[in-house]
C-alpha cells in the first residue's frame, strides 16, 4: 500500500503541499456553515477509476466535519489499477483530505474490501494516523453497537468465482462509461444526475434477488454475533432497513448514488444522498433517504 501511496504522490505531498490542504485552511475559516457530525461511514469510493466522483466526495467531507470517519472498503480500485493507472489529482486530493481530517483529531478506520484487497496485507498497521483494521465494532452515542464490514466475503461470486467477479467487473465498467456520456448529454439539456446501472439493478429481478439475499445474510451474522446493527458497503446500493430485528445499513458508493451514512451526537443515524455546489447553483447539500 505504502508504493501505491508513493506513486500517487501522497507520502511526499499529502503533509501539507497538496490542493487538498489549502482547500481546508479555506474550510476552516467557513466552519459555521458546516455541519458537524459524530460519525460518518462511507465506502466504494474506487479512487483509481473514472468512474470515481471524487470532487463530489471532496464538496461532502469539506462540509461535514466528524469525530470518527469509516473508511468501509474499496477505497483505492486495485483491480483497475493494475489493468491500466488512473490517477487525477482530484484523487490525489481526497486522500490528502483523508490525512489531514486525521492528523486533525478525526479517529480515521480504514476497513478495506476487495478491490483494496492489497491493504489487507496491513490489518493492524496504521498509515499517517489512519487505523487499517480487517473489521470493526463501532459504539453509537445512544449504545448500539454496529458491525462494521465491506462485504465481500458474503458474495459467493467474489469468494468462489473469482474469474466471474472480474468480468462482471468490466461490464460494470462499461456501464460507468456509458452512464458518463448520457449524463453529459442531461447536463446539457439542464437534467439532474441519473444512473443507468442503478436504474439496471432495480430491473433485473435476479440482481434484485441477489442484493436482498446479501442483505439478509450479513444482518443474519450481525445478529449471531450479538450486534444491534452492521454497516457495509460492496454492492453498492444505499439502504437503511431493519431485517429480522438487526438494523442493516449500507452506505452506498462515490461511483453512482453519492452516499454515506452519518451519526448524529445524540446517537441517530442518517443515510444521506450529497447534491454537489455545481448541481445546485450553489452551496452543496444533501437529502436524507432514512433516519434510525
Amino acid at each position: 500500500m505504502r508504493s501505491l501511496f508513493d506513486a500517487a504522490g501522497v507520502i511526499n505531498h499529502g503533509m501539507g503541499q497538496g490542493g487538498g490542504d489549502h482547500d481546508d485552511d479555506r474550510d476552516d475559516r467557513d466552519d459555521s456553515l458546516r455541519k458537524r457530525y459524530r460519525t460518518i461511514f462511507i465506502s466504494d469510493i474506487h479512487l483509481g477509476t473514472p468512474g470515481c466522483q471524487a470532487a463530489a466526495l471532496l464538496d461532502f467531507l469539506k462540509a461535514h466535519p466528524s469525530d470518527n470517519l469509516y473508511l468501509v472498503g474499496d477505497i483505492v480500485d486495485g483491480w483497475q489499477l493494475r489493468r491500466k493507472w488512473y490517477w487525477p489529482q482530484s484523487h490525489n486530493d481526497v486522500v490528502q483530505k483523508l490525512l489531514r481530517r486525521a492528523r486533525k483529531g478525526c479517529r480515521v478506520v480504514y476497513v478495506p474490501g476487495n478491490h483494496d484487497e492489497f491493504a489487507r496485507e496491513f490489518i493492524g498497521h496504521q498509515f499517517g494516523g489512519i487505523e487499517v483494521i480487517d473489521e470493526a465494532v463501532h459504539t453509537t452515542a445512544d449504545g448500539r453497537t454496529l458491525w462494521v464490514i465491506h462485504g465481500d466475503y458474503f458474495d459467493a461470486v467474489v469468494q468462489c468465482a473469482r474469474w466471474l467477479a472480474y468480468v462482471g467487473d468490466n461490464l460494470y465498467e462499461f456501464t460507468l462509461k456509458l452512464n458518463r456520456y448520457l449524463n453529459r448529454l442531461r447536463a446539457r439539456m439542464g437534467l439532474p444526475y441519473w444512473s443507468l446501472s442503478a436504474y439496471l439493478k432495480h430491473k433485473v429481478k435476479s440482481a434484485l434477488n441477489y442484493v436482498t439475499d446479501f442483505e439478509v445474510a450479513v444482518a443474519a451474522e450481525a445478529r449471531r454475533q450479538g450486534h444491534q446493527g452492521v454497516v457495509c458497503g460492496h454492492i453498492h446500493r444505499a439502504e437503511m432497513r431493519t431485517i429480522d430485528g438487526v438494523l442493516y445499513c449500507n452506505d452506498g458508493d462515490w461511483v453512482e448514488s453519492r452516499t454515506a451514512l452519518v451519526e448524529n451526537f445524540d446517537g441517530s443515524l442518517e443515510l444521506v444522498h450529497w447534491a454537489p455546489a455545481h448541481e445546485t447553483q450553489g452551496r452543496g447539500h444533501y437529502a436524507s433517504a432514512a433516519v434510525a
